[in-house]
């Protein structure tokens, strides 16, 4: 018997497969998540991260392998219909939310969420009661722009927005595509404390990429670094807590250093 939650299975991928452009973006990547975990996901550029997501999102088909989510393959699952199940906070704060509409729109679509929208216009009276205890904690004054269009707030607000309309109802998984890479650095934090407080309020199952190194390392339960659509590295639990930045780092640069030996011409010899 397992615990596993969602389990990658040898997935690869292969972009422009067959030809002398083809890319290996996933090199039968494996690993395994506990219900419940929050996993913070590092690697340089090209290393995979997004690629990954895309597949378990549904955004791509990959080449082979599986993606197993409580013991079923969800492959043949399309995409709109894991998006009952997978939320996903992208970079741009205009992806993730709709603009057109107002604040307490948004909440209230997200809300209904996997099931039948009716022809009745507004938002109820006890929604807009329970959106308003939801947003004042935040700090942020929300709870006052409820009929505001989603537009006039902050790229911060936004995200704080989009992340509430992830988890007002709870999904099975929760992707973070570097949900604060395009904040400036005291509102990344805010959303940072934000998001781990969700995550740790609903216990949802979360993968967050991240550029900032600094920020794999202070949150989440488990952190992996991907190299080359590989796992490179990981560390939880105790290992976890005692990793720093230069660590991190250090293990970065040393799978750098082996991709270029691994890459390197021979010398001919005479």
């Amino acid at each position: 018997m397992t615990n596993d939650f969602l389990t990658i299975h040898n997935i690869r991928k292969i972009y422009n497969a067959d030809t002398a452009n083809g890319v290996v973006a996933l090199n039968n990547l494996s690993f395994s998540v506990t219900k419940g975990e929050f996993i913070t996901i590092v690697g340089s550029n090209a290393s995979g991260k997004t690629t990954l997501f895309n597949a378990i999102a549904g955004s791509i088909m990959f080449t082979s392998g599986d993606i197993i989510l409580e013991g079923k393959s969800i492959i043949k699952i399309p995409e709109f219909r894991r998006a009952c199940f997978i939320s996903r906070v992208q970079q741009n704060p205009n992806d993730s939310v709709m603009i057109s509409m107002t604040l307490a729109e948004n909440l209230a679509m997200a809300k209904l969420k996997g099931k039948r929208a009716g022809l009745s216009k507004g938002v109820k009276k006890e929604w807009r009661d329970e959106f308003f205890a939801l947003l004042k904690p935040l700090g942020l004054g929300l709870e006052k722009r409820l009929d505001d269009k989603i537009d006039l707030l902050s790229g911060g607000q936004k995200q704080t927005v989009a992340l509430l309309m992830a988890t007002i109802v709870k999904p099975k998984i929760l992707l973070l595509d570097e949900h604060t890479a395009a904040l400036d650095p005291k509102m990344s934090k805010k959303v940072l404390e934000i998001t781990n407080r969700l995550v740790k309020d609903s216990g949802v199952t979360t993968l967050m990429i991240t550029h900032n190194i600094h920020h794999a390392v202070e949150f989440g339960s488990r952190l992996i670094l991907l190299d080359k659509g590989r796992v490179g590295f990981e560390a939880n639990g105790e290992h976890k807590q005692k990793l720093n930045v230069v660590d991190v780092v250090e293990k970065m640069e040393n799978k750098i250093a082996e991709f270029e030996e691994d890459i390197s011409i021979p010398a001919v010899k005479k």
